[in-house]
């Protein structure tokens, strides 16, 4: 699913990932843990192809058998939209648009029509337990709910790989808990892949594989 073999990251002079080895198995979920500034973040953005790597001559990302490196931007940019989904801290909907218009945006992107896109995004929310919020806009919704609209949309194009960024960072504890238990139904549901950095230990814990990260570099 992901082979990353010695990842480095530049920002100027600051030095954030330091040979970075990596291997994720489909179907796994993994946790990333590890204090302020130790590059999980970059680490995930990296993996997400959000952001590239400094390349070398024994520098390497591949995901799905696909060497991410020799894909152009416009490649790059149908590959993420159409294989990765992202779910970040604060889940970034679009105020404008309701919970549903949210979720058919990536499908849209991906050229599917509008019949296809909504019947698949309300499939998701009804999954995720929103088919009454279809026609609310975010500033209706609480905190959990619009975290499950983000995850409904990180799932519309069906991809098989999933990055988390601090997902639960923002929300209660009881809603926290209901989606970290989202994650592992999900998985078990569909199949994906979630990459999760959290500072959250029992969302840590419960992954298949905790990895920590430490100054640049993941030890073990």
């Amino acid at each position: 699913m992901i082979s990353a073999k010695n990842i480095h990251k530049y920002y100027g002079d600051l030095h954030v990932l330091k040979g970075v080895d990596l291997t994720i198995a489909k179907g796994e979920i993994v946790s990333i843990v590890g204090a302020s500034g130790a590059g999980k973040t970059t680490l995930l953005h990296i993996l997400g192809t959000l952001d590239k790597i400094d390349k070398n001559t024994s520098s390497e990302l591949i995901i799905n058998d696909v060497s991410i490196a020799e894909l152009n931007d416009k490649a790059l940019a149908k590959f993420r939209n159409t294989s990765i989904g992202f779910i970040f801290q604060f889940h970034q909907l679009l105020p404008e648009f309701t919970a549903l218009e949210n979720v058919c945006i990536p499908a849209f992107i991906a050229g599917k029509s509008q019949e296809d896109a909504t019947a698949r995004a309300k499939e998701l929310l009804d999954f995720l337990g929103l088919s009454h919020r279809y026609d609310h806009k975010p500033n209706a919704l609480s905190g959990g709910e619009q975290q499950r609209v983000a995850v409904a949309r990180a799932l519309v194009n069906n991809p098989e790989l999933i990055f988390a960024d601090e997902p639960s960072g923002n929300l209660d504890s009881e809603s926290a808990e209901n989606l970290h238990q989202l994650f592992f139904k999900l998985r078990d549901e569909f199949g994906q892949t979630f990459v999760i950095v959290t500072h959250n230990e029992e969302l840590a814990n419960m992954a298949d594989r905790k990895l920590t990260m430490v100054d640049g570099k993941i030890l073990g």
